[in-house]
């Protein structure tokens, strides 16, 4: 009895459509999280470096007068 019902375990494959989708979702939800840290990264050191180079330009005074 146990060994039938251990056949007809491994035999069934009702679940494993859901189980593939699970490891591919999961799968592109780290490459996600890994290509948005990469870009975050390399977005935040130019915004930085741009920062810095603005604040340090000299602005001419207009007087209109």
């Amino acid at each position: 009895m146990a060994w039938n019902l251990w056949n007809r375990f491994r035999r069934d494959e009702g679940g494993a459509v859901t189980v593939d989708w699970v490891v591919l979702t999961g799968g592109l939800l780290i490459f996600g999280v890994v290509v948005a840290s990469t870009i975050t990264a390399g977005a935040n050191a130019t915004a930085t470096g741009a920062g810095d180079r603005l604040s340090s330009a000299a602005v001419p005074t207009i007087s209109w007068e």
